[in-house]
């Protein structure tokens, strides 16, 4: 992929991510339903949501690329490769498991679409196409999983305050502390292989481009 098409890509996710992200918090504010009930505490909510976040992760990083077309800190490089992680971890658990539990329509199917579909295959496709190759070091992969095992610890300490939880593999009402734990594990150890296998296949993909 050109420089020229690489920038436009990614900035079509970009505005990909900005339409999925609105239309899910203002359907979230619309909705008559949910553990919270103030319109503006059921917006904010969402944020709460992994799928969310890491669609604002990869939003930042393509929205960079756009911008700059290419940048090499640590900083970027953790922030690429964790927003790569995540949206690929979001788009298969959503199709795997949580897809054949909702009923959607209008607005609430397409904001849906947008931040489980379409914004990781279109931060996949870049990433192959266009990378940037060469960011991903051992150190990145560890520094990766900050914002996961970040996100699992505020979950879980959310949760116990607000007795709510976003999905049911972490909800401690349902399952426990013990076999939520053994999830949460589970789940880094899924986010680590996947970073691992990104490094991997970013040093083969850099070779094959001749970087």
């Amino acid at each position: 992929m050109s420089p020229r098409w690489a920038r436009a890509w990614f900035g079509a996710t970009a505005v990909c991510v900005v339409a999925g992200v609105v239309i899910s918090v203002v359907n979230a504010a619309n909705s008559s339903v949910g553990h919270f009930h103030p319109a503006a505490a059921r917006a904010a909510n969402t944020f709460a949501f992994f799928t969310i976040d890491s669609n604002l992760l990869v939003g930042v990083a393509v929205l960079l690329l756009a911008i700059r077309g290419g940048r090499d800190s640590q900083a970027f490089a953790v922030l690429r490769l964790t927003g790569l992680v995540a949206i690929t971890v979001t788009g298969i658990v959503f199709h795997a498991v949580l897809s054949q539990t909702l009923n959607l329509a209008g607005w609430e199917a397409l904001g849906n679409e947008l931040v489980h579909t379409v914004v990781p295959i279109m931060a996949v496709v870049g990433w192959l196409l266009a990378g940037p190759r060469g960011l991903i070091s051992k150190r990145v992969v560890w520094l990766s999983l900050i914002f996961p095992i970040g996100w699992l610890a505020f979950t879980l300490i959310r949760g116990a305050i607000a007795h709510w939880y976003p999905y049911p593999f972490i909800d401690v009402t349902k399952l426990g502390y013990a076999r939520a734990a053994v999830n949460c594990v589970w789940v880094a150890v899924l986010l680590l292989g996947l970073s691992a296998g990104a490094r991997v296949l970013d040093t083969r993909l850099g070779r094959s481009a001749g970087q």
